[in-house]
């Protein structure tokens, strides 16, 4: 089972999105979280060591990742989906872009 991990900002639309989506996906086990300070679900040390790849929204969420957990992150997968903080939580669009962008990444 590959374990993926959805990181945005504050945990409220795109990464929690994308864990509804993914999640009904067999073989895959998913969770998501931010990257601020007030995000709902912070993200942590355990969830980086345990995931096998990790999703970010926005090139700056890449950048606070490395200077958040930077040894951490020496052999994981760290891919950028490029998707702006502009979507409602379950928009079809975002819906359709992580679908297109994630699975292009899985193969499937």
């Amino acid at each position: 089972m590959r374990k993926l991990l959805f990181l945005c900002s504050r945990n409220k639309l795109r990464s929690p999105t994308a864990e509804t989506v993914f999640s009904v996906y067999e073989n895959l086990e998913v969770e998501s979280a931010g990257l601020n300070h007030d995000a709902e679900t912070r993200v942590s040390l355990e969830m980086i060591e345990s995931a096998d790849l990790i999703f970010v929204m926005e090139k700056k969420h890449k950048i606070r990742l490395a200077k958040l957990f930077g040894q951490s992150l020496k052999s994981k997968r760290v891919i950028c989906l490029d998707i702006a903080d502009k979507y409602d939580f379950m928009d079809a669009e975002l819906v359709e872009i992580l679908e297109r962008k994630v699975n292009a990444v899985l193969g499937t």
